[in-house]
């Protein structure tokens, strides 16, 4: 069944849990976590990042998450992960999209504010959840380069009262020391930051950058405040190497059956992941 992403945190906040959001830029990927999320029977978010237009176009992509969520055994949030553009979370929202995310935190303070602000006052118009990001990632979405100093990306929590006043968004992004993609080193967390934020707001708080970092670590942020945690690298890595060594045991077949292949071991990654951010 289809759902808000208020309405999927409040199901995971009330059991003191953190609900899942997943990157799912083909349908192997979008199988493998509703399949998870409903052998587990808990609410999860399927997204689509814009970083991945080009490997699965919005138009084509989206229409299918909306209708696999409606026909969901589960609470299923379909959200815009890292929207860059107000057109960009236009058209999610068009399609059916329950929550958006518009990522201006690379962006000065004031013209993240003021380009948040418009963005939340459009969805909400509509019926969609916001989330925005104070602070940045020291990796972007899709890869990249990484920042110098990433400390100096740290969400800053005096600023969170004025951002929230101002634009009225209904989860925020903070960023404390995880990345995204797959980790060359151990992250330093700086996991005060969620609970100075905490201090300072009961909204819900969003972990991006989840995969790679430690089950106790996941437990330890939710007891802290996160609400949602953002996982996809690991998940997607498990599927391509499970198709790859497939193809060397196997070396001709069919690409289904290195396609069901990958998708069965992202379920299984899935499956793992959810136990963990629902405390089972």
């Amino acid at each position: 069944m289809i759902a808000s992403l208020k309405e999927v945190i409040a199901i995971s906040k009330k059991n003191g849990r953190a609900v899942g959001s997943f990157n799912t830029p083909n349908l192997e990927c979008l199988l493998a976590v509703l399949g998870a999320a409903e052998k587990l029977n808990v609410p999860v978010i399927v997204a689509h990042a814009q970083c991945h237009e080009e490997v699965a176009p919005l138009q084509k992509i989206g229409p299918v998450m909306v209708e696999l969520a409606k026909r969901a055994s589960v609470p299923v949030c379909v959200h815009l992960d890292h929207g860059e553009d107000f057109d960009y979370c236009k058209q999610a929202i068009g399609l059916g999209f329950t929550s958006v995310m518009i990522d201006y935190s690379t962006l000065p303070y004031e013209e993240n504010v003021k380009g948040t602000a418009e963005v939340v006052a459009y969805a909400h118009a509509h019926g969609v959840d916001v989330e925005a990001e104070l602070g940045a990632l020291p990796q972007r979405e899709g890869g990249g380069e990484s920042a110098a100093d990433p400390t100096a990306l740290y969400t800053k929590p005096e600023l969170v009262p004025d951002f929230l006043a101002r634009t009225g968004v209904d989860a925020l992004a903070i960023a404390f020391g995880t990345a995204h993609g797959i980790y060359k080193t151990t992250p330093v967390l700086n996991l005060d930051i969620i609970d100075e934020v905490r201090k300072k707001t009961d909204i819900p708080l969003v972990m991006h950058g989840g995969s790679g970092i430690s089950h106790e670590v996941y437990r330890d942020v939710i007891r802290r405040g996160v609400n949602k945690i953002n996982y996809y690298t690991y998940m997607s890595y498990a599927g391509y190497a499970a198709a790859k060594a497939l193809s060397e045991v196997q070396p001709t077949g069919f690409f289904h059956d290195m396609a069901l292949t990958a998708q069965k071991a992202m379920e299984e990654n899935a499956l793992t992941t959810l136990k963990v951010f629902s405390n089972l």
